[in-house]
C-alpha cells in the first residue's frame, strides 16, 4: 500500500511498495518467518539481529548458556544511535530545525524588505516552490535542500506577512496564533482517537484537496485575465478560507499517521527530515490560508 500522504508517497519514503522502505515486503531470504508475526514483514527488523550470535543460535534450535543469558540481559537497550532508526525525538528535533530556519529568514525579510516590494517575495516563493518539488520527488533525503526550502519559504512568508500587517496591524501574530491553535487541536484530536486516518478518510480528503487546488488555479488564471469569481473576498471567500484551513489540518493528520507508521516499522533515522518537511508544508499551507481568512474578516477595518 502506498503512503497516504502525497509528501511521503514517492519512491524512497514511507511506502510499502519498494525495496528501500517497503514496510510490509517479505523477502525470499526468510522462508521460515511465521505468518502471524507482526514484525515478519519489516525489512528494517529483518537484519537487526543478523550479527547476533544469540539470535543465530536460537534460530538454529540451540540453547543459550548461563553466561550468554547473563550477558544478554545485562547489555544496554538499543537506542536510536545503535539502531539507526527514526524516533519521535528525531522528528521533533528536525522539525524544530526546519521551522527555526523558516522563522529566522522570515524575520530577515520582515526587517529588510519594504512592505510594498513584492518582487523579492515573488522570487522567493517561486524558488521555494521549485526546491519543494525537487525535495518531494527526490528519492533520497537531502537535509540541505529541506533547509533551503525552509529558508526560501520563510523569506516569502516574512515579506508577505509584513505587507498584510501594514494593511491590517496585528494580522501576522493573529495568523501565527491561529496556525498554532489548528496544529494543537489537530494533534489532540488525532492522539485521542477522534480522528482516524483510514483509507476512506484519506481518499475523500485527497479528492477534496485536488478539487480545491484546481479551483484555486482556475481562479488565479481568471484574476490575471481580469475576471473575479469572488473566491477570496466576501462570504464565499470566508467559506473557501475555512475549507483551505480544514484541508491543512487534514494534511497534518496524514503527517501524524505516516510518522507513527515510520517509527513503528523502523524507518531509517534520516527519514525524520522527510517528516519535518511534510509537517512544514502543512503548517505553511495553514498559515497562508489563515492569513487570507483573517484579511477577509478584517476587510472593513
Amino acid at each position: 500500500m502506498r503512503s497516504r500522504n502525497p509528501v511521503f508517497s514517492r519512491e524512497g519514503s514511507f511506502t510499502r511498495e519498494n525495496q528501500y522502505a517497503g514496510f510490509g515486503t517479505q523477502t525470499a531470504a526468510q522462508p521460515g518467518r511465521a505468518q502471524g508475526d507482526p514484525y515478519a514483514n519489516n525489512p528494517y527488523g529483518n537484519n537487526a539481529y543478523a550479527n547476533n550470535p544469540y539470535g543465530q543460535q536460537q534460530a538454529a534450535g540451540g540453547s543459550m548458556t548461563d553466561e550468554q543469558l547473563a550477558e544478554m540481559y545485562g547489555a544496554p537497550s538499543a537506542g536510536p544511535l545503535q539502531t539507526g532508526r527514526m524516533t519521535m525525538d528525531d522528528v521533533v528535533a528536525r522539525t524544530a530545525m526546519t521551522l527555526l530556519t523558516l522563522v529566522v529568514f522570515g524575520a530577515v525579510a520582515w526587517f529588510a524588505v519594504p512592505a510594498e516590494n513584492f518582487a523579492l517575495a515573488g522570487v522567493a516563493a517561486f524558488a521555494a516552490m521549485v526546491v519543494g518539488l525537487v525535495v518531494s520527488f527526490k528519492r533520497s533525503v537531502n537535509p540541505a535542500l529541506i533547509l533551503t526550502y525552509a529558508a526560501l519559504e520563510g523569506f516569502f512568508l516574512g515579506a508577505i506577512s509584513k505587507a498584510f500587517n501594514t494593511l491590517w496591524p496585528g494580522i501576522a501574530i493573529q495568523a501565527v496564533l491561529g496556525t498554532a491553535a489548528v496544529f494543537a487541536a489537530t494533534l489532540i484530536a488525532y492522539k485521542s482517537g477522534r480522528i482516524r486516518v483510514t483509507p476512506r478518510y484519506t481518499r475523500i480528503g485527497i479528492s477534496i484537496a485536488i478539487g480545491f487546488v484546481i479551483l484555486m488555479m482556475v481562479n488565479l488564471v481568471a484574476s490575471l485575465l481580469g475576471a473575479d469569481f469572488g473566491l477570496r473576498s466576501g462570504p464565499l471567500g470566508i467559506v473557501v478560507g475555512l475549507i483551505g484551513i480544514a484541508l491543512g489540518a487534514f494534511f497534518l493528520t496524514l503527517d501524524y499517521a505516516e510518522i507513527e507508521e515510520g517509527i513503528r516499522y523502523g524507518a531509517p533515522e534520516r527519514e525524520a527530515w522527510r517528516a519535518a518537511f511534510g509537517l512544514t508544508l502543512s503548517l505553511v499551507w495553514i498559515y497562508l490560508e489563515m492569513l487570507r481568512l483573517i484579511a477577509i474578516l478584517r476587510g472593513d477595518d
